[in-house]
């Protein structure tokens, strides 16, 4: 899912502690699995504000000679304005977009 076009709040919302039990009917086990998405896109983000942000560095650059770049702030304040990975997570378990399974519940074990 792309981060950039999610509908999740960039505030902090109360939820509905049973709309997380729906699924899982275990709010531990809901909260387990936004976790577990919540650290994909953060390291999804990361690695695209990285790449973005290597394309105006120099390798001669010394500690006397670093310079602000506008270009280069206003992409760090664009990805600070998104919305945390916590909330793009959780809208997207509520939502029911996100895949998980687990292996200790599933009945189709082959001996």
């Amino acid at each position: 899912m792309d981060f950039k076009k999610s509908n999740a709040p960039t505030t902090t919302v109360t939820r509905n502690l049973m709309d997380f039990c729906r699924d899982t009917n275990n709010v531990y086990e809901s909260v387990a699995i936004i976790s577990k998405r919540s650290n994909q896109i953060a390291a999804e983000m990361k690695d695209e504000l990285n790449k973005k942000l290597l394309e105006f560095g120099s390798h001669t650059d010394t500690l006397e000679e670093v310079f602000e770049n506008e270009e280069q702030i206003q992409i760090s304040r664009y990805y600070e304005r998104l919305p945390k990975p916590t909330l793009i997570a959780t809208q997207e378990f509520l939502e029911d977009k996100v895949y998980y399974r687990n292996p200790a519940k599933e009945t189709d074990r082959k001996l």
